[in-house]
């Protein structure tokens, strides 16, 4: 079979270009021409629909603010008189770190700061540039540092290169050969070397609000770069629901009111209607800021942590759902419930230990998603558990006093005596609970009157703090039961 316009035995131009010696040449025609081969020469595509203008660039790209005005959103930063703004505005930019989540305006700020500036602006990625690419371009820049203009280096996903790697930076940023610009989804203070933090200022940018993913999407609508061509009218909810399901990200609100809009069949007037309907198919199941090695993984877990000491069950059952929803380890969790449970309730409720060792059981024979309910019936427990920190405490003062202070010797009395030698050693004298009255007798156990364990007022711990009160009061040499008459 012959290919169509093609007669046998000859070499058509973009074949002959094809095996030119040129390697890039041969890719770059090949695929250009490719299309055309097989193009039906009687079907020309229409350059005048609104898929032919409107470019092949996602919306997000189209649509990018160029200047500091037309950011929206990230005002603590680039707000009027804000330090980066005066920064940029004045083209005196230092060394910056720019930290925030996906869609926040990290490459934004960058090609406005491009857009701006009068330095030679360079780009790389952590995730496409490897250390010969950076080591090429930082020598450029060095050899410019000494003819006298700056450069500045956008460095995206800067996390992505290893600590290695990102110490090839600090010669050439110590010297002033160049100017950083590291945009990261990670906490730079984590996963940034920090002589490279130390040398960059380090700005954390903010999820957009409600309110600042509107604008962006009206913009989106009207911009002659944008959708302005499909006559699009929205309805406000549809709207609204993008903006609240992005969950700050403005290229994820973008992406989906383009598919919306693109996937909509215009009606009678070439118009095209976007319902709150569309909208939902458009964004489906939202994305759920949290990554096992990032941010969103510490901060949630510190979140529902803090819930669940703090007794508020509707919060703490939240970010549980959030983390399990995410695809969080239910044995990560099941793990900091059982920590929980001794740290922050101890004796106030002894039972709560045991529900959590048994829920983390639980976890690894049932597995998810029904490890969920069990997870939730731990959780609601403890969050409404009576509190209690004085195990913790207790534990805490004692290892700092064997830590900074001489280490208290074992009384003669009771140290091991089983064993011929231990009585001409002095090991006598000790007194067997059991034998006095209400199973205790008065001797010393500890050669100081420091304590160490006080227990609150809180559930069982009651019960225990009266029974202590009993104790130290058949004592000969009575010990202070409150941190306020704790001796030094």
């Amino acid at each position: 079979m012959r290919a169509r316009g093609i007669r046998a035995g000859t070499s058509p131009p973009w074949l002959t270009r094809l095996q030119s010696t040129d390697p890039y040449g041969k890719a770059g025609y090949f695929f250009e021409r490719m299309d055309e081969l097989f193009q039906m020469k009687d079907e020309p595509g229409d350059v005048n629909t609104p898929e032919a203008r409107r470019g092949s660039a996602p919306l997000a790209v189209r649509i990018r603010p160029r200047t500091l005005d037309e950011i929206v959103g990230q005002d603590h930063i680039v707000g009027p008189g804000r330090l980066l703004r005066r920064a940029i505005e004045a083209d005196r930019l230092q060394s910056v770190l720019l930290y925030g989540p996906p869609g926040s305006g990290k490459t934004t700020l960058a090609e406005v700061v491009a857009r701006t500036t009068h330095c030679v602006f360079e780009r790389a990625s952590g995730v496409l540039s490897n250390v010969a690419q950076l080591r090429e371009c930082l020598e450029a820049a060095r050899h410019r540092a000494k003819a006298g203009r700056r450069t500045i280096l956008f460095l995206d996903e800067i996390h992505r290169f290893n600590r290695a790697q990102q110490d090839v930076l600090l010669p050439y940023m110590e010297e002033g050969a160049v100017i950083l610009i590291g945009a990261t989804t990670h906490n730079p203070f984590f996963f940034v070397n920090s002589p490279l933090v130390s040398r960059s200022l380090v700005f954390e940018l903010k999820p957009l609000s409600v309110e600042d993913l509107m604008i962006l999407l009206r913009r989106a609508l009207s911009h002659p770069n944008g959708l302005a061509a499909w006559k699009v009218v929205a309805d406000e909810d549809a709207l609204r629901h993008l903006a609240t399901v992005a969950e700050g990200d403005a290229r994820r609100a973008l992406n989906a009111l383009e598919i919306a809009v693109l996937t909509t069949p215009p009606d009678s007037s070439g118009g095209v209607h976007l319902t709150r309907e569309v909208a939902e198919e458009s964004i489906q199941k939202k994305a759920v800021v949290y990554d096992a090695n990032e941010d969103g993984h510490y901060d949630t877990i510190s979140a529902f942590i803090k819930s669940v000491r703090g007794s508020d069950p509707h919060a703490a059952v939240y970010w549980l759902a959030k983390m399990l929803y995410a695809g969080e380890d239910p044995r990560f969790i099941a793990r900091r419930l059982m920590i929980l449970a001794s740290e922050d309730i101890g004796n106030a409720d002894p039972r709560a230990l045991s529900l959590a060792v048994a829920a983390a059981h639980a976890c690894e024979i049932v597995g998810m998603p029904e490890a969920r309910i069990i997870l939730a019936q731990a959780t609601t427990y403890l969050a409404t558990a009576p509190k209690s920190n004085a195990s913790y405490l207790a534990i805490e003062k004692a290892w700092q006093d064997v830590e900074r202070n001489p280490v208290a010797p074992v009384p003669l009395h009771l140290r091991d005596s089983h064993y011929v030698g231990a009585e001409r050693l002095g090991h006598v004298g000790y007194q067997y609970a059991h034998d006095g009255p209400g199973h205790f007798v008065d001797q010393e156990y500890l050669p100081t009157d420091k304590t160490y364990y006080h227990p609150t007022d809180q559930g069982y711990e009651e019960i225990i703090r009266r029974r202590m009160e009993q104790w130290e009061a058949r004592r000969s040499r009575p010990r202070s039961m409150g941190p306020e008459h704790e001796s030094a």
